[in-house]
């Protein structure tokens, strides 16, 4: 998630311009693929893929992209596409970690292209390990405030699985194990929950405070990574 807070890549969603809408829908669709391909083309058997549908129809991904997906994982369709997951790490300006989730058929296209957009945000692309050492990857769940009360929903997420649950000033944020990630997911959403964001997320140990130029050079350089073809999410220990 690049920007300040947890809440701010559901905002970037929210800002999403016609244009960008087909960039988008490819982003899910490849989550689809990789999930499928990982752990079948059932969702009632593949909990990662029935999030994935679920949260690209909510994005209003059209029906027959995700079909089309799923035909492809299943072996029904080959466009010759191998896709694969790769954590790219770097620095921004000031110093500041970055970590770029992404899913590629070709790695020898994808990490020239991060490497250029590193370099010319002021930043730098990083040997695998430099600055993952400084995230952990965590379940996030955000929750808006008018799904219901304070201590039902807290409740219902430590039932469920979460470690943590607190309120800020746009809503609730819940996190959990990766291992209990999907089973909090499920449990509020059989309780008519319905989320703003959930995803498995590096989630930085420390931040480092920014501001002025940098911040927003820091900003531009992260939202150049997000828009990237290859590129998942994109998390920094900045604190602006």
């Amino acid at each position: 998630m690049a920007g300040h807070n947890k809440w701010s890549k559901v905002k970037r969603l929210k800002a999403v311009t016609d244009k960008k809408k087909s960039a988008l829908y490819a982003k899910y669709i490849k989550e689809i693929s990789i999930a499928a391909k990982q752990g079948g083309t059932d969702p009632d058997g593949n909990a990662r893929l029935r999030k994935a549908i679920t949260d690209a129809k909510a994005q209003s991904v059209p029906k027959e992209n995700i079909e089309r997906a799923l035909k492809k994982a299943a072996g029904e369709l080959d466009d010759g596409a191998n896709l694969e997951e790769i954590v790219y790490e770097g620095y921004g300006p000031g110093g500041v970690a970055i970590l770029v989730e992404c899913v590629t058929d070709k790695k020898t296209r994808t990490q020239p292209e991060l490497r250029k957009i590193f370099e010319k945000g002021g930043g730098s692309i990083a040997e695998a390990g430099a600055v993952a050492w400084g995230f952990e990857k965590r379940g996030l769940i955000l929750i808006k405030k008018d799904q219901g009360e304070e201590e039902r929903l807290m409740n219902l997420a430590l039932d469920s699985g979460a470690d943590d649950f607190s309120a800020s000033d746009e809503g609730f944020e819940i996190l959990s194990s990766p291992q209990d990630f999907l089973r909090v997911v499920d449990g509020l959403e059989k309780a008519g929950v319905r989320s703003e964001l959930s995803e498995l997320s590096f989630l930085p140990k420390n931040r480092i405070q920014i501001s002025g130029e940098i911040s927003e050079k820091l900003q531009a350089l992260l939202e150049n990574l997000e828009d990237h073809d290859d590129v998942q999410r994109v998390t920094s220990n900045a604190d602006f």
